[in-house]
């Protein structure tokens, strides 16, 4: 009997542990952990849901600062779309729907307070008289703004600037702070641009809000250009507060092609003249003549992209080793990719490889060779470089 308990607390145990610090629950473990003794938080969601979506950040970040009293406290979910067995139970009509558990009794009261990180600590807090504990926070790529250095880096500092116009106590402001520092670490190795916000409300900030933006609403998000000026009044960004939309919305202005995460997109480092050129490789022959006259015609290029030189590259190979470098080539830095372990950088370097060699990867294979003029073409390529 002694095993056969233990086991079953195990399973009890494995069962719960979530992703993050939220708990999730399941028919299987509901009455195990919140009928357990301690009070608990539950919310009830659906996948597919927007603003389930929306606070889903806010809602591991009162997880995790409540992981401390885990003890005394429970912060948990449940997939409702799923488990439609527990919405029914408890008589859920929309997602998300909060329920507070006083670990008392089986029936729940309503959560009435707004969605945002102050709001349902406070909420926890009185109900289980446990302040939350701030994790240690890391270091935040949202420059600050204020009317002192508002110049300086939107319109001096020569980067396009996502800049966030907000108020301490607005509660769209509140849920999007989150979402904001996830768009900012996934530019962070973007030299070129910057996300930023500045607090409307505070003293040596009002200049730039009120007199010289004239903003009424909050958030408000605009976008500015790389050598924006003075008079420039940036590009309004009325589309949807996720990362994805936001992130979306930065790499079109900005001429990125960073993915929510951080990662580069399978277009990143592509140069689309250099490409045109490539398909004379796709639809002719593969001669030592063709790949001089390409050289030629991409070396034309280099001022266009940072990126044409690995072009070069990748043709100096193909006259030394054939067309054959390109998808042994290629399957080596996937290989690479797929085993991750990569810094930042390397990352971002090796993506950019795996990009352009995929161009080239359609090159057609011809029996003709090239080992005459190869190293001829690698002479120029090199003197070019």
């Amino acid at each position: 009997m002694r095993l056969t308990a233990f086991l079953a607390a195990a399973a009890t145990f494995v069962t719960t542990v979530a992703a993050g610090h939220v708990v999730d629950l399941t028919p299987g473990n509901f009455d195990a952990v919140v009928g357990g003794g301690k009070p608990a938080l539950v919310e009830f969601y659906a996948p597919w849901c927007g603003h389930c979506k929306k606070l889903e950040p806010i809602y591991e970040k009162l997880a995790e600062s409540y992981a401390p009293f885990s003890d005394k406290v429970v912060i948990a979910k449940v997939n409702a779309d799923e488990h439609r067995s527990l919405g029914q139970r408890f008589n859920i009509q929309g997602f998300p729907t909060l329920k507070w558990f006083d670990g008392t009794t089986s029936s729940p009261s309503d959560v009435k307070v707004s969605r945002n990180l102050d709001d349902l600590s406070a909420f926890v807090k009185e109900k289980t008289g446990n302040g939350p504990r701030a994790p240690k926070a890391a270091p935040s790529n949202v420059l600050t703004l204020t009317d002192t250095n508002f110049d300086d880096v939107v319109l001096k500092s020569n980067k396009n600037v996502f800049v966030k116009f907000y108020a301490p106590w607005c509660g769209h402001c509140k849920n999007l702070a989150p979402v904001l520092e996830k768009v900012a670490d996934s530019f962070s190795r973007e030299a070129d641009v910057t996300v930023a916000k500045i607090n409307c409300d505070a003293p040596n900030c009002k200049a730039v809000c009120r007199d010289r933006f004239k903003v009424m609403g909050y958030p408000t998000l605009k976008f500015f250009k790389a050598e924006a000026s003075k008079d420039d009044d940036g590009v309004a960004y009325n589309g949807g507060r996720s990362e994805e939309a936001i992130t979306t919305f930065i790499n079109e202005h900005a001429g990125t092609f960073r993915l929510p995460g951080g990662a580069l997109s399978q277009e990143a480092g592509l140069v689309k003249q250099v490409d045109e050129i490539v398909e004379g490789l796709v639809h002719g022959e593969v001669t030592a003549k063709a790949l001089e006259e390409l050289v030629k015609k991409v070396t034309g290029l280099a001022k266009e992209s940072s990126f044409v030189p690995f072009y070069l590259r990748v043709l100096a190979r193909i006259g030394e080793k054939g067309v054959e470098y390109v998808p042994k080539e290629l399957e080596r830095v996937e290989g690479i990719l797929k085993k991750g372990g990569l810094n930042a950088e390397k990352l971002d370097d090796f993506t950019i490889r795996r990009n352009i060699l995929s161009v080239f990867n359609r090159v057609k294979k011809t029996e003709e060779k090239v080992e005459e003029k190869a190293e001829e073409v690698k002479e120029k390529v090199h003197e070019e470089l």
